[in-house]
């Protein structure tokens, strides 16, 4: 028991001389000390603590190999930190502050990483998610022989498909409230955004399907607009998926419409 609180004490005599030498350093002029007790930090861990050094040494030493270093070192250690939002500022003000340096493309790489890290679940409003695609298409466009391109695309891909994701849901849901107009509306929007979506079948499914019901239930100026369009979204639909599992509903659907057609003309010509 003796031996163990004879360590304790010198593990806390330890920190304190510690914490006393990096006070001391931190309010010191020598900006070498600072320098080194940084990368000693750093390099041993710490990252988050050398935080405060560097940024000393970045502001006194801006334009030096040792300011460069400071700067990288700083988005670095926001980003071990797990703070995105200042280390995506940090690394991609170090990719325009030092553009020729050779630590450029990491952290141009690691800033659109931490935009990922801000994209949220699909359900979510996704502004974030279009930024972080925007951020990893600027690297790969400034960096083409990167050979973290293909990680930079696969990682897009993994976005988009979650921007496509929110997109049917959205389909789906104006299709379940009834809709009609909003439900068309987003799912034709979905097709020009997603036309190799696996998603492709159901979405012009229930497009037909609210296609019909809103010509159903427009007024009269509306209703032969509406009605063509619903019988040419049939077409394409019965032409492009010749075997889909919606094919009896959506004949259903054309041979209501044309009925519909036929009254409404007659009507009209009364």
């Amino acid at each position: 028991m003796k031996k163990y609180s004879i360590l304790i004490i010198l593990f806390a005599v330890l920190v304190l001389t510690s914490c006393s030498s990096y006070n001391k350093i931190l309010k010191s002029d020598d900006y070498a000390a600072k320098f080194d007790m940084a990368n000693e930090l750093y390099d041993g861990g710490h990252e988050v603590k050398s935080i405060a050094l560097y940024e000393q040494v970045y502001q006194r030493l801006p334009k030096t190999p040792e300011g460069e270093v400071s700067y990288f070192r700083i988005g670095k250690a926001y980003y071990v930190g797990n703070d995105p939002y200042m280390a995506g500022y940090y690394l991609n003000m170090f990719s325009k502050r030092f553009s020729a340096s050779p630590k450029a493309e990491e952290a141009l790489f690691l800033a659109a990483l931490c935009g990922v890290a801000e994209s949220p679940t699909s359900s979510l409003d996704q502004n974030a998610t279009e930024l972080a695609i925007s951020d990893l298409q600027t690297f790969i466009d400034r960096f083409p022989n990167s050979n973290l391109v293909d990680s930079s695309n696969h990682i897009i891909d993994r976005l988009r498909f979650k921007l496509e994701q929110k997109a049917y849901d959205a389909v789906k849901l104006y299709d379940k409230t009834e809709y009609y107009r909003a439900a068309v509306s987003a799912a034709v929007t979905f097709n020009e955004d997603f036309p190799r979506t696996k998603f492709k079948e159901e979405v012009n499914y229930l497009m037909v399907k609210n296609s019909y019901f809103l010509a159903k239930n427009s007024v009269k100026s509306k209703k032969m607009e509406r009605i063509d369009n619903t019988i040419e979204r049939y077409r394409t639909f019965v032409v492009e998926f010749p075997d889909s599992k919606y094919l009896n509903l959506v004949i259903r659907y054309n041979d209501q419409i044309l009925k519909d057609k036929e009254v409404f003309i007659e009507e009209s010509n009364l």
